[in-house]
């Protein structure tokens, strides 16, 4: 029996990509479709592809209505939370692939799932390649005292930092040694130069023409410097087979998990 699939931003860059990867996919169904910008037309349509006989609605409520299996999530950080919790009260899994949500959003979320049996699926990142910089990353850090993450993004991502290296940045405090630089606190001059501090790691955000997204863990040691770093290219193929591996998985497990590393080992 397939899985039943709603896709929210089915016409963006990455959940348009998702969208056509369920559609290929033999053990997944492309149960409904929401993206505000194409509501009341065909998706297959809006894809350039074969028509599909799924109208695209504008919300999520309204695509719950059908009936799904699980929700793959690729909106914007201020829909992303409502339209978890609204899937999760009508005991549909969520794949969250939409960044912006803090610490205490994900614990509201979790037992959120938790008290209705639901599962939910997080990661900041996607891609195969991103996950195996956390993995490494997550290994330096356990030799290795210093580290900080610089995130970069285009001009108009909207949001800061980036899932990728919030997630990064969470993921290093649980596990990083002391750091032996000077705590920003003891700083003078303009202490915002060194960044927002993520629990336990210092993260700063660009964001510029030119670029796409990328992430980097810097380490530092005595005479000695190792950096860790995952680009992105320019189209959204690689945050496909993650996004659909979580969507095989997702009920698993009721309650949030997070991380792709959770997947691929």
């Amino acid at each position: 029996m397939t899985i039943r699939v709603i896709v929210a931003g089915a016409t963006g860059w990455t959940g348009s990509a998702v969208a056509k990867g369920v559609r290929a996919a033999e053990d997944l169904t492309l149960a409904g479709a929401v993206a505000r910008s194409a509501a009341g037309r065909d998706i297959g349509e809006v894809l350039g592809e074969a028509a599909a006989g799924i109208t695209v609605v504008a919300t999520v409520a309204e695509a719950l209505k059908a009936g799904a299996d699980v929700l793959v999530d690729y909106t914007a950080p201020q829909a992303v939370k409502a339209n978890t919790l609204q899937a999760v009260s009508a005991g549909v899994a969520v794949v969250i692939g939409t960044s912006g949500l803090s610490v205490d959003d994900y614990a509201e979320i979790d037992a959120a799932a938790r008290a209705n049996d639901v599962g939910v699926f997080a990661a900041g990142n996607y891609s195969i390649t991103a996950t195996l910089m956390t993995k490494f990353a997550l290994t330096a850090a356990k030799y290795v005292a210093d580290v900080e993450v610089i995130d970069y993004a285009s001009a108009g991502k909207a949001d800061t930092p980036s899932g990728t290296a919030r997630e990064l940045a969470e993921r290093l405090s649980d596990l990083r040694q002391p750091a032996t630089s000077k705590p920003v606190s003891e700083l003078a001059g303009i202490r915002e130069t060194r960044g927002g501090a993520v629990g336990a790691v210092q993260v700063h955000s660009l964001r510029l023409p030119g670029y796409v997204l990328s992430c980097e863990a810097q380490f530092g040691a005595p005479g000695e410097r190792l950096l860790i770093r995952h680009d992105a290219g320019s189209d959204a193929t690689p945050y496909v087979a993650g996004t659909l591996l979580a969507v095989r998985r997702v009920r698993e497990q009721a309650g949030l998990r997070r991380g792709l590393d959770l997947l691929i080992e």
